[in-house]
């Protein structure tokens, strides 16, 4: 599994397995958002699956699926809701990661800074500078 803490309550992953939540919940999550529409691609696990395994673990699970570039405004206030009810970090997941970062950052449930939000993803390996102008407190 491909992990990457963005902060203290968020960290994003490529496609995990319902094995992968047993670790997730180890860690000390509390809840799973994923990102991905089902059958995105062949042998993807099945959103039921992973909800499943969530929820058997003690994890909140929210599925707040976005086609490549689709971050409409109820995806990104449902993002910024489940983030902020979360009660503590949250493991988000999508097929490469990027998905949950941007819908973090467009979220902004922690009320950061464009500027903030932006070197910490960086960080972990993603580029948001392109979102500068879009990322405002929620």
């Amino acid at each position: 599994m491909d992990a990457r803490r963005i902060n203290e309550q968020l960290t994003v992953a490529y496609q995990i397995t319902p094995e992968d939540v047993v670790e997730i919940a180890g860690a000390g999550f509390k809840s799973v958002i994923c990102n991905r529409p089902d059958n995105e691609e062949p042998g993807q696990p099945g959103v039921a699956e992973i909800r499943a395994a969530a929820q058997a673990n003690g994890l909140a699970f929210h599925h707040i699926p976005i086609a490549s570039g689709g971050f409409t405004e109820d995806a990104i206030a449902g993002f910024r809701t489940a983030r902020q009810q979360a009660g503590g970090p949250t493991f988000a997941y999508c097929r490469t990661g990027t998905r949950c970062v941007t819908l973090d950052a467009l979220a902004n449930p922690d009320g950061k800074s464009a500027e903030e939000i932006i070197r910490a993803a960086a960080d972990a390996g993603y580029d948001l500078s392109p979102l500068r102008d879009s990322i405002g407190a929620a």
